[in-house]
């Protein structure tokens, strides 16, 4: 890898070293204290030649002008750092790449399946999903939290929804598995990537001629039938729309589940408050897991005239990266953020956005997955404790963990 040009800040963002570094938090840090917003270099990598550079916007208010700013900050150019053709732009995250009306249009399409309403409905399906995950490890004692609960279970949840068969889901985690932690090297080549993308839109375009033929109650038929401005979803349309929920709902929520195990295991005080009150903290202690998490680091917008932003001059073309992870960490914002604490209120994170008019569908039902997993493992499990040292992805853009032993007491007082 190279770069043709620094950073204008001394902390470069695009080294692949500084995201396992023991340093990035203070990094990130010292880029608040002092290049709020700051130039950096892109690295020539196997799937990328480099390009110019970009605005790295690492405030919360930064944030959150940028999610805001639909107008001037577009995503119809892509939402990943690197360039790819336009034609793969919406195939890359579908509607994660749009603007304006068709963006409106298109979310409008699925928007009432992910109300606050309609996902309260889901509560039974949830809980019999996180009994089910729970069944297959409590005579044990031990498994590896993120393979054997992390993942299964919003795995399980979103193909419950979608109308995937159980045959399938195997196969669709593997793929979306791949399809996301673009940068570690152990899920492959962006190729290998976006092979992932591609095959999950064909498996939905098979599944969408399946639910013409035979409609249910399911998401998937929902998207076929849907009505879109006076048209159909076209079969390319409804495939962006399935890879995109497929990925969001199992990859982001599993990774805050894993942190959020993994923060309540390393701070039992916070364990015993969130478990001597769950009904009272569960909601409070959900928000703090995802903000701890941020399991999407960030996004990338385009600026389309020239502009001023925080005092910084930005022209015309200029790609802007929003740093979801450090703006959730802004001592401005925040008191003590880099400690761990389920009492925090408000808590005002950007872990679904910043905000505008890509704020994340799946936000309410990512908290929901989250208030049912937790109480049934305290109910099920007693104290899970990490027992090894977590696998964490090595990527730029998503803040996973791999791999995480754990044990478990069933029947034992949480604390």
């Amino acid at each position: 890898m190279a770069s043709s040009e620094e950073s204008t800040s001394g902390v470069s963002l695009s080294q692949p070293d500084f995201w396992i570094s023991p340093e990035r938090e203070s990094g990130f840090a010292a880029l608040r204290q002092n290049h709020p917003i700051s130039w950096q270099p892109e690295l020539v990598t196997a799937w990328s030649d480099g390009g110019r550079g970009y605005w790295a916007v690492v405030t919360h208010s930064g944030v959150r002008a940028v999610s805001r700013d639909a107008k001037r900050f577009v995503s119809g150019r892509g939402t990943e750092l690197f360039e790819l053709p336009l034609d793969a732009v919406e195939a890359f995250s579908g509607m994660l790449n749009m603007d304006g009306a068709r963006h409106a249009q298109m979310r409008s399409v699925v928007s009432g399946a992910f109300s606050p309403r309609y996902i309260a409905q889901l509560e039974p399906m949830i809980q019999a999903e996180a009994d089910r995950i729970i069944d297959a490890v409590v005579e044990r004692g031990e498994c590896d939290f993120v393979s054997e609960i992390a993942e299964p279970f919003p795995t399980a949840v979103i193909c419950e929804m979608m109308g995937i068969p159980e045959s399938d889901r195997r196969e669709i985690a593997r793929l979306s598995r791949i399809a996301v932690p673009l940068g570690d090297a152990e899920y492959g080549s962006f190729d290998d990537a976006l092979q992932a993308v591609l095959d999950l839109i064909e498996y939905a375009k098979e599944l969408g001629r399946e639910r013409q033929k035979h409609p249910r109650e399911d998401l998937t038929t929902t998207l076929v039938m849907a009505d879109a401005g006076g048209e159909h979803l076209t079969a390319e349309e409804m495939g962006t729309f399935f890879e995109l929920l497929v990925t969001a709902g199992i990859e982001t929520t599993a990774a805050s589940i894993a942190h959020g195990m993994l923060a309540l295991s390393e701070h039992p005080d916070q364990r015993t408050l969130l478990f001597g009150d769950y009904e009272h903290m569960a909601p409070h202690a959900v928000e703090e897991m995802l903000r701890w998490s941020t399991p999407v680091i960030h996004f990338r917008r385009t600026a389309i005239e020239d502009l001023e932003l925080d005092g910084t001059a930005i022209s015309a073309g200029d790609k802007v990266l929003m740093f979801y992870n450090s703006a959730n960490r802004d001592e401005r914002v925040f008191d003590a953020p880099d400690k761990f604490d389920i009492t925090r209120n408000p808590n005002p994170h950007v872990t679904f956005g910043g905000g505008g008019l890509h704020f994340c569908l799946g936000a309410h039902l990512a908290r929901l997955e989250m208030r049912v997993l937790f109480k049934t493992l305290q109910e099920r499990l007693g104290t899970v404790e990490i027992t090894g040292e977590p696998v964490l992805m090595h990527s730029m853009f998503f803040n996973g963990i791999k791999a995480m032993p754990c044990e478990f007491t069933p029947g034992a007082p949480v604390g």
